[in-house]
């Protein structure tokens, strides 16, 4: 059973840093992506960046490159997201989900509808 599980959620102050974990455990093989995303009280849910874990290949959505950088550990089955110089609109609730057939096309989406499996998510704040 695929699973995946958040964490590094908390409180932080604005200009601060903060990286986020995705452990990924039930995978048979490395065809999939993981992607992040978030999620701000009252709006929709966004697309914030995604990796292909056989290549290490990475996306990010338009408005999201610069300040978050994501990464993975193969030794770990771990997905970061570090998130740098935050601000309080990036309060959010982040949540990290898996597209099984992420390796396939010419890069990774950030559709959420793209992916199958979700974690719980782990939620940031910012203080400003």
């Amino acid at each position: 059973e695929v699973q995946l599980v958040e964490s590094g959620g908390g409180l932080v102050q604005a200009e601060g840093s903060l990286r986020l974990s995705c452990q990924a455990s039930g995978f048979t093989a490395d065809g999939y992506a993981i992607g992040w995303f978030r999620q701000a009280p009252g709006k929709e849910r966004e697309g914030i960046s995604c990796i292909r874990v056989h290549d290490g290949s990475t996306y990010y959505a338009d408005s999201m490159e610069g300040r978050f950088t994501i990464s993975r550990d193969s030794a770990t089955n771990t997905v970061y997201l570090q998130m740098n110089r935050v601000r309080p609109e990036d309060t959010a609730v982040y949540y990290c989900a898996a597209d099984m057939y992420g390796a396939q096309g010419y890069r990774c989406s950030v559709y959420e509808l793209q992916y199958q499996q979700w974690g719980r998510g782990t939620e940031v704040t910012v203080s400003s």
